[in-house]
């Protein structure tokens, strides 16, 4: 079968297409699945530089959907011809957080999906959403999950809360549209005036071009009524958690989830002690996350947006697109 490997020293130029064996057939709690889409992710885009340099010889994407084409002897939950997605953390299966690192992330800690077939345990997956292509379920493994997790199952979002969305790339746009489907007033930023108009096309109520209005927080205080966001999707980290904070009403919810400024920076404590926010750090979510959230998309009237697409030899410019933050919604990688 055909797969991806990362070679030391990494780096977009160390990516190596091979041919490996067959995985054969799944053990009694395993199943066998063809995979036919991922979608990359800054998280992907870290391992496949170098940023995060991974074991030599790692199959990257940390994102996979496909078709199940056997189950093992005691698999249940799944049958051939099913459509299945990936899950994150393959052994956080409910409950509160469990792990504190990436070591049983697939295409970090453990081989991912860049390959034609695999073989994982029955629980590394969970069924797609009806109706959905394999690119559109390979989209909800990390952004999707994020976004979810975020505002639902931590954040309780609530029909009438207002909700701030820093940018418009993977879980920026999955908030975006999960926020307008429960009923959520919805407030994005970007430098961009092009996507601002896109995510308006996508019903967001106000947006904010942070280059026009460096003091981007006044903004949101105004078409808040100087209230305040209730729930803040923050991407961004370091250099825009101040703002952040301030443009959050006093009790909200910051959900911090990326580091697109960097790794470490300075937090206004008192601001935050003050307004008395809860500032929550997240990554990803649990097995019974993803259950909950396909479930509400059988029911829910949207796609995920797909922006561009990649074949599984184009991962090279997928992370280029990825780099240069040239995308709006998600990057599918097409197998």
């Amino acid at each position: 079968m055909k797969a991806l490997k990362l070679r030391h020293p990494f780096g977009l130029e160390h990516i190596e297409l091979v041919d490996l064996p067959d995985p054969g057939q799944p053990q009694s709690d395993e199943i066998r699945v063809r995979i036919h889409a991922s979608s990359m992710n800054y998280h992907d885009l870290a391992v496949i530089s170098g940023m995060v340099p991974p074991a030599d010889g790692r199959i990257p994407l940390s994102d996979g959907a496909g078709v199940v084409e056997a189950v093992g002897a005691h698999v249940t939950e799944f049958k051939v011809g099913d459509h299945v997605v990936s899950t994150f953390f393959p052994t956080w299966l409910d409950g509160e957080a469990i792990i504190g690192d990436f070591s049983t992330t697939p295409g970090d800690g453990v081989d991912g999906y860049a390959a034609e077939y695999v073989i994982r345990p029955a629980t590394a997956f969970t069924h797609a959403p009806e109706n959905y292509s394999h690119a559109e379920a390979a989209t909800l493994t990390t952004a999707g999950l994020t976004a979810w997790r975020a505002l639902v199952e931590n954040g309780q979002l609530k029909a009438g809360d207002t909700v701030l969305i820093l940018g418009t790339g993977g879980v920026s746009i999955f908030a975006l549209q999960f926020a307008k489907a429960m009923g959520a007033v919805t407030i994005v930023t970007s430098s961009s005036d092009d996507k601002l108009k896109k995510a308006q096309a996508l019903g967001a109520d106000h947006v904010i071009n942070y280059k026009t209005h460096p003091d981007w927080a006044a903004e949101v205080l105004k078409v808040t009524n100087g209230r305040g966001a209730d729930h803040t999707i923050e991407v961004g980290g370091p250099a825009t958690l101040a703002q952040s904070i301030q443009a959050t009403r006093v009790g909200g919810h910051i959900a911090l989830i990326g580091i697109l400024t960097g790794i470490q920076g300075e937090i206004p404590t008192l601001a935050l002690l003050a307004k008395q926010q809860r500032l929550q750090g997240l990554v990803v979510g649990s097995r019974k996350h993803q259950s909950n959230m396909i479930k509400a998309l059988n029911n829910l009237p949207f796609k995920p947006v797909i922006e561009h697409r990649f074949a599984m030899t184009e991962l090279k410019q997928a992370c280029e697109l990825q780099l240069q933050a040239g995308h709006f919604g998600k990057i599918a990688i097409e197998f």
